[in-house]
């Protein structure tokens, strides 16, 4: 039988690089200076990460690879990159619709190869949603578009933090249409994949999650609203009698307390800035947004494309450090990969 080498085993982490004129190429080639332990590429164009690099000053060996069976573990102070060409140059700071096609297409390449690599996961740096749907596409959020891809029916928004996990029943929505997606089925399909992916992917046996109410004070008994009593907590009396360690409705204004936070394993949010404010107040910088219900693995930064930033050297990587080991720890984890 032949043997495996301890290189060839390691995971395969693809790198998307993001919007071409923000931070996303900063710190791709900021991040290949450190050690990494996993076979690191970054889909983007070649030119353009050679150039941030040199405008960053960073003494950086860059090679392009042609498929991904040519990626060596990585080793600090080397970028291999699987080369997507930009549709028009990129200057740093500048948005310009014509490169939208480009940013779609790292997400596409990206989820392909790890449909086809076993072992792999998709890091994404950040886009700039506005300059796509300029262009014409159709975008609301990588969340989507990567279920849209993957034909994935409920995908499941999760910021991670050292010691506090928020997820999202509803996530890129308008205030005054989320009321009406909070229903019986939606949300009973959210709750199933996130405790199947916090078991699968995490390793958490049983995990404790609560669901927060949608009303202020979790609705008080039906005078602000009543989804709590016609919907949630229902639905969470049936799925505890199937086994599921669950609690609440919980109001918002009390969930995150250190208290309550130590008692849970992830706290399920109605919709966007409910879960997020909490989560970035406590641990900007350092936050993991993973997409669950994927048959693939994908994590990505907790910010955005910080324009002003791109090319000064003033960009942090510790978010994107963060993404990268937390998919190397899940697919090292996982049952379902």
């Amino acid at each position: 039988m032949r043997a495996i080498s301890v290189a060839s085993s390691l995971p395969i982490i693809l790198l998307s690089s993001g919007e071409p004129s923000g931070i996303g190429p900063d710190i791709c080639v900021m991040l290949a200076m450190k050690k990494i332990p996993a076979r690191l590429v970054v889909l983007g164009d070649p030119g353009l990460l050679a150039e941030r690099a040199s405008t960053l000053k960073l003494d950086l060996d860059i090679q392009e690879q042609k498929k991904l069976s040519d990626i060596a573990p990585h080793r600090a102070r080397h970028l291999d990159v699987l080369g997507v060409p930009l549709k028009t140059p990129a200057c740093a700071g500048q948005l310009n619709s014509a490169n939208a096609e480009y940013v779609i297409e790292l997400l596409k390449r990206g989820v392909e190869l790890c449909k086809t690599y076993k072992k792999s996961a998709l890091v994404t740096a950040p886009v700039q949603k506005s300059v796509i749907n300029q262009a014409g596409i159709k975008f609301t959020g990588h969340t989507e578009f990567l279920a849209d891809l993957t034909g994935t029916r409920t995908p499941v928004m999760l910021l991670v933090a050292k010691n506090m996990r928020v997820a999202l029943a509803t996530t890129h929505l308008p205030l005054h249409e989320v009321a009406s997606v909070i229903n019986r089925k939606n949300l009973k399909e959210t709750i199933n994949v996130l405790s199947n992916d916090l078991e699968q992917r995490f390793g958490l046996n049983k995990p404790r999650i609560v669901i927060l109410g949608l009303n202020p004070h979790a609705g008080e008994a039906g005078v602000i609203g009543n989804e709590e009593q016609k919907i949630i907590k229902p639905l969470i009396e049936e799925l505890s009698s199937t086994g599921l360690n669950i609690q609440g409705p919980l109001p918002a204004d009390t969930a995150f307390t250190p208290a309550r936070l130590a008692e849970c394993d992830v706290i399920l949010a109605m919709y966007h800035d409910q879960g997020l404010p909490a989560i970035k107040a406590l641990s900007f910088g350092n936050i993991v947004n993973v997409t669950l219900g994927l048959p693939i693995i994908r994590t990505s930064v907790d910010h955005g494309t910080a324009l002003a930033l791109a090319g000064t050297g003033k960009a942090k990587i510790e978010s994107l450090k963060q993404a990268v080991l937390l998919a190397i720890k899940l697919l090292l984890n996982s049952k379902s990969v």
